[in-house]
């Protein structure tokens, strides 16, 4: 037997035991949600294993079992427990060979782990499937543990909410409104309620008294489902804001069913607080640290925690992106704190970890520590004057990527791949995820995934010479080199500076998917980014939100916790 290898059961007692576990499914975001997933697992693409390792996996001797959807032996998966809740959009597998590709993902992550140092490597064998017909619960969809925290919120708790239509007639009617989108702008610009204002919801404690004009002000919430308006009313609601507070039911996807316009390309962001908000804000974070039995860490306590050779410890700092650029502690991630309680499972993947936040005033990093701790987290803290440093570093943090820098792979410039691609001596190989490249590709360029190479690559025509890009820059690229040198004897490079380069200067981009060499499942598509039944793909999503409620109460793995 494979020492390497465990099953079922094994990985059951090792969830249980109360020690440190990274459990991970290698497939792609797509698939992961399509194809059901176990609930404690993180979703790390095997494509991006390598960017995202240093960040997930910081202690290379903690307990780590991968899995994906290989073939179980015994019985058919189909007799086993069947996922929980419907999928959007992308159909399942169509052949064994595409499920016993899935089942080499984990062990080729296995490999590539251990060749980066980790001493403790499991894979479960049988995969998903295997869990299922051990008679586990797998689920669709994806950031299931915070989907369905939001749900349980709104159960446990009642935070008023407001439907779309009652939203519209009291816009008509002037009401005094604040509509605040409690998403990252990005997302915020893709689509927004008229007259919402961005403030991402780790921000609406700390932003929020600033734009109030009085305590007679409605606060509307929205995000753009559910969980987000949810988290982010109750959090207004915890910290003590006198206003009337709703979360708009069903978000921006509600408000397209009702059938109203949203607005696109909106960039309307709710200020920095101003001295007195920024006090009040300190003083809601002072209360929900008490209710919520929120900790504090000095400096020193974390050295020591740090410094422990037994432990995963989380340094995040929940300010935005643009705060932790102009400086920020030595070690610490960017992760803003509503984005951390959005998707919990993308960003902790070592269950019983410590986590310490760090913000300016504490109010941000309280409240997401306050939700961590209803989650199911016990060991989170705030780290004590945490900027209060000398040596604060200035931009984003370079990300850690380990076997980087030993790739040896020829860079071109965009205007030598400008001019290959008019003498059509080249093909591109696009790496961005299936959505953007869609949205804007180099003319030409087809649609790969780092994982299925062999296959996609297969697919091109006249592969005489490679050249692959990724959207921002050429990490990913750079990997993907690497691997296609052992698939194909023609000449493989990078785009320098990736699309992004392509872009600054001045070439088009064409949009499309008449490029693919596979299927469109390297993501879950957001059902306002479906190009076909939007309004089908919104219903069923939000059904299957609401419905996560009874998987809380009958699934003790969820570890929801109250407090007074």
């Amino acid at each position: 037997m494979d020492a390497t290898v465990i099953q079922t059961i094994e990985l059951r007692r090792m969830l249980d035991d109360g020690g440190e576990i990274a459990l991970l499914d290698m497939r792609e975001e797509g698939v992961f949600a399509r194809d059901g997933h176990i609930l404690l697992s993180s979703n790390v693409p095997l494509s991006h294993l390598e960017m995202r390792v240093s960040a997930l996996l910081p202690r290379k001797s903690v307990r780590i079992v991968l899995c994906d959807g290989g073939l179980p032996s015994g019985p058919s998966a189909g007799d086993g427990v069947p996922p929980f809740g419907p999928s959007v959009g992308q159909q399942g597998p169509k052949s064994k060979r595409e499920l016993m590709h899935g089942e080499s993902l984990a062990s080729t992550a296995a490999s590539r782990l251990v060749e980066l140092g980790y001493t403790n490597v499991k894979r479960l064998e049988g995969g998903t499937p295997a869990w299922a017909v051990a008679g586990h619960r797998l689920y669709t969809g994806v950031y299931v543990p915070s989907k369905a925290f939001g749900e349980y919120i709104l159960h446990q708790d009642q935070p008023p909410e407001v439907t779309a239509n009652e939203l519209y007639a009291w816009k008509n009617d002037g009401r005094d409104l604040v509509i605040l989108d409690s998403r990252p702008l990005d997302e915020y610009r893709r689509n927004s309620i008229p007259g919402a204002i961005d403030c991402p919801s780790a921000e609406l404690i700390y932003r929020a008294h600033d734009l109030l004009r009085s305590t007679d002000a409605t606060v509307v919430v929205n995000c753009g489902g559910r969980t987000r308006s949810i988290i982010g009313a109750q959090a207004l609601i915890n910290s003590g804001l006198r206003n009337p507070v709703y979360a708009l039911k069903d978000g921006t996807q509600g408000w397209h069913l009702a059938g109203y316009t949203l607005d696109h390309g909106r960039t309307d962001q709710a200020p920095m607080p101003s001295a007195a908000g920024a006090a009040r804000a300190r003083d809601d974070a002072v209360r929900v640290a008490q209710r919520f039995g929120v900790r504090s860490m000095s400096a020193a306590q974390l050295k020591t925690l740090q410094q422990d050779s037994a432990r995963t410890v989380y340094l995040i700092d929940v300010r935005s992106p643009e705060e932790f650029s102009a400086g920020h502690a030595p070690g610490s991630q960017s992760v803003p704190g509503g984005q951390l309680i959005q998707a919990t499972d993308v960003y902790l993947a070592v269950r019983h970890a410590a986590v310490v936040l760090i913000d300016d005033n504490g109010a941000r990093a309280t409240m997401t520590a306050a939700w961590l701790a209803q989650m199911g987290w016990h060991d989170v803290f705030v780290l004590e004057k945490a900027l209060e440093r000398e040596d604060l570093v200035r931009g984003l943090a370079p990300a850690d990527v380990p076997g980087l820098s030993g790739i040896q792979v020829t860079r071109i410039t965009a205007a030598t791949l400008h001019d290959l691609l008019e003498r059509g001596d080249v093909q591109v190989a696009d790496l961005a995820n299936s959505l953007r490249y869609s949205e804007g590709h180099i003319p030409g360029a087809w649609h790969v995934v780092r994982s299925r190479l062999p296959e996609n690559l297969a697919a091109i025509p006249n592969l005489k010479r490679l050249v692959f890009t990724a959207p921002d820059d050429e990490t990913l690229a750079k990997f993907a080199a690497k691997d296609a040198m052992r698939l194909t004897p023609a000449p493989v490079e990078v785009l320098q500076g990736g699309t992004t380069a392509w872009t600054a200067e001045g070439y088009p981009l064409e949009r499309g998917t008449a490029r693919l060499t596979g299927r469109d499942d390297d993501i879950k598509y957001k059902a306002l980014d479906r190009k076909a039944d939007v309004e089908a793909a919104i219903r069923e999503y939000l059904e299957w939100e609401i419905d996560l409620v009874n998987a809380t109460a009958s699934d003790p793995d969820f570890g929801f916790r109250r407090f007074g």
